[in-house]
């Protein structure tokens, strides 16, 4: 390797740089604030686990997406987490073991295998909550409108959601009777939207005429709130649970409408992001100018079987980065420099303005200041027996 090699990073992995650096962290403060004053408690799970618990209920995709080493102490295997929730769901189940609803929130680094998106980092800051223990719609609702805050801390006046509810699909599934090969064929076709394609494998696999036609119906069950009234007159014979799951997205897109206003709505039935994973509604965020959501969420009820104790559970995460690329640019606030100086009144002057709140940068023997560098458009000059502040 050469010396000109030894600076190039993984692609896909990124270092965060002064300036933008200080502005996803103020972001990070504030939005951890925020979800403190809803009742959220923070969490640190760690960088690694060993992959029993880790990938326990999350089904291949994470697994796909997790680095994997050897730990030299036990010799199992261990992963570097490409998902928190799973982590937060084992400390709910294990280390908490809360009675009664238990509302998580964190924000550290994940790692993944490759890049989720083309361009998207691999090792992203994942900010997110979970509540656990809690069944109702409310729950939902209120974990749905936490991400609409969060949205609207990082200055997105008009967000944008996407609400799907697998449980539609999930119940037509279920008296489909389709094997295992076919269930994968037709997911994989919803997913890509892929209609020409879809029509001929209805045809070629469903004889159930009724099942065949909602089924086929779910690809063109996207838009606006209108499409709740379309889906109820196609599902009009459709298993009660398909009413059921329609019930609860007219409930959280109402109660959207009252508290957000603002908020564009957008119901796609054949959305099946984390369908192994997900047991309920799902919803995902989107900012005008970004292709792909910066944030996803949904219910996952079944995630804590693996830990020995199922709890209902619902919460979402987004990136912080993501986030922080919408946050009008915040610059480094310029600071004071002061020469170096044995001075104690000097020191004292110094202590006090970093109090303050200034910024306040000291210099060294022999230093030539580059201002621009140290991000300082003020010196603290001693002028008559006084210390004063000037401009550079």
């Amino acid at each position: 390797m050469t010396v000109a090699d030894r600076w190039l990073l993984p692609d896909g992995v990124e270092e965060i740089l002064p300036n933008r650096a200080l502005q996803i962290e103020r972001l990070r403060r504030q939005i951890l604030d925020l979800y403190h004053s809803w009742g959220y408690d923070l969490v640190i799970p760690p960088l690694v686990e060993f992959t029993d618990s880790l990938l326990s209920g999350t089904g291949s995709d994470l697994d796909l997406m997790t680095f994997k080493v050897t730990d030299q102490i036990s010799g199992r295997t261990m992963g570097i987490r490409a998902d928190i929730t799973p982590q937060t769901s084992r400390m709910d189940a294990h280390s908490l073991q809360r009675k009664g609803p238990s509302r998580l929130c964190y924000a550290s680094t994940v790692l993944y295998t490759r890049p989720r998106h083309v361009l998207e980092s691999r090792a992203p800051i994942q900010i997110g909550v979970e509540l656990y223990g809690e069944a109702s719609l409310a729950a939902d609702i209120e974990v749905i409108s936490l991400m609409v805050e969060t949205m609207h801390l990082a200055g997105l006046d008009t967000p944008q959601l996407d609400l799907g509810h697998v449980g539609v699909y999930g119940s037509l599934l279920e008296h489909a009777a389709l094997s295992a090969d076919q269930e994968t064929v037709l997911f994989d076709l919803l997913q890509r939207k892929a209609v020409p394609e879809l029509d001929n494998w209805v045809i070629a696999n469903l004889a159930d005429q009724n099942m065949a036609k909602m089924i086929r119906a779910l690809v063109d069950l996207a838009g606006g709130v209108e499409v709740l009234d379309r889906a109820r007159e196609l599902f009009a014979e459709a298993p009660a649970e398909v009413e059921l799951a329609l019930d609860e997205l007219q409930a959280t897109v109402e109660a959207l409408q009252v508290n957000y206003p603002e908020a564009e709505l957008y119901l796609d039935l054949s959305e099946l992001r984390g369908y192994h994973y997900h047991t309920g509604i799902v919803f995902a965020a989107y900012a005008q100018g970004v292709g792909q959501a910066i944030g996803n969420g949904g219910r996952y009820d079944h995630v804590g079987e693996g830990f020995g104790r199922s709890r209902p559970a619902t919460g979402f995460n987004m990136s912080l980065q993501a986030l922080a690329q919408l946050v009008d640019g915040q610059q480094i606030v310029p600071g004071i420099f002061a020469p170096v100086s044995e001075d104690t009144d000097q020191r004292q002057i110094i202590a006090e303005l970093r109090l303050r709140g200034e910024r306040v940068v000291c210099g060294f023997a022999g230093q030539q200041p580059d201002y621009e560098e140290l991000h300082c458009n003020r010196q603290l000059l001693l002028v008559d027996g006084t210390y004063q502040i000037k401009p550079v």
